[in-house]
């Protein structure tokens, strides 16, 4: 059964994460070029990826691509020199973003708009979505910044994920796993309050930043897709006195949910997690 079929049957729709790599306008007048598309389907109940797709995309623009990329799995000119074009690729990306729930890291000031932008200029109408979860904006809300700034590789750094890699089909795949993990530690928060303090010592809390008249002590990398200005400020207390106590109790309790309930813990977790993926 293929994942459209499944998902009509059970009456909800999938959520596709999805990124997008693009060149970074470096003079007056430059634009966007969308050089990198990935996505992964995955079914709301189970969290479970259905379907995946990348493609690397030749701008009409090869001089606004870089010869060089100052990451090591970078996009260059050469990279994309080969690849087919957007209106080469629309058909497909089309498919995968329609009439789903859009998920992404700051996609609503960002990729959406990409999306929206690559579309119009072949000349064709953009997918639609029924609806969007911008994990930006929701791990801002509910998880607060606790694990520093919101990037999502501060946010897979806290989790020791691993490194973000910069690459679409990649990127889409941590991010899901953040807000799993996200997820993870607010259902613990609100279920085993009692537990996870008597296993604290020291201060009862901490803050992610420090200031000193009004200005902040640490340096923060731009980037196009760092959050923006007025999330920067945001603090957060913290319960806990150490991250590596939290965890160690949220890696036990994880294990004991999945010897408890089978085969689907994580879905019971984000049923009871302040429905983070509301």
């Amino acid at each position: 059964m293929d994942a459209s079929t499944s998902s009509s049957k059970e009456g909800t729709p999938e959520i596709v994460f999805f990124d997008i790599e693009t060149n970074v306008p470096n003079r007056a007048g430059q634009r966007f070029w969308v050089l990198e598309f990935g996505a992964i389907v995955v079914c709301p109940q189970k969290l479970v990826e259905l379907e995946s797709y990348s493609t690397l995309i030749r701008p009409g623009d090869l001089s606004a691509v870089a010869l060089r990329s100052g990451r090591s799995d970078g996009i260059t000119r050469e990279t994309v020199a080969n690849a087919p074009l957007f209106k080469e690729v629309s058909d497909k990306i089309f498919s995968i973003l329609n009439g789903r729930v859009w998920a992404g890291h700051n996609i609503r000031r960002f990729d959406c708009i990409r999306i929206k932008e690559a579309f119009a200029e072949i000349g064709r109408p953009a997918p639609t979505p029924v609806g969007i979860i911008d994990s930006l904006g929701v791990l801002t809300d509910k998880f607060g910044r606790r694990a520093g700034n919101m990037k999502m590789a501060t946010l897979a750094s806290y989790f020791k994920l691993g490194q973000q890699k910069h690459r679409s089909l990649e990127d889409v795949r941590m991010n899901l796993e953040v807000l799993k993990n996200c997820a993870t530690v607010l259902f613990l928060e609100a279920s085993l309050p009692s537990l996870l303090n008597g296993n604290c010592r020291g201060s009862s809390t901490i803050t992610t930043r420090s200031r000193s008249n009004g200005k902040s002590l640490c340096r923060e990398e731009t980037s196009r897709k760092s959050p923006p200005t007025a999330l920067i400020g945001y603090q957060r207390a913290v319960p806990y006195a150490s991250r590596g106590s939290l965890e160690k109790m949220t890696e036990k309790v994880k294990n004991l949910l999945c010897r408890a309930q089978g085969n689907q813990p994580l879905n019971t977790i984000l049923k009871h997690s302040h429905s983070l993926l509301r």
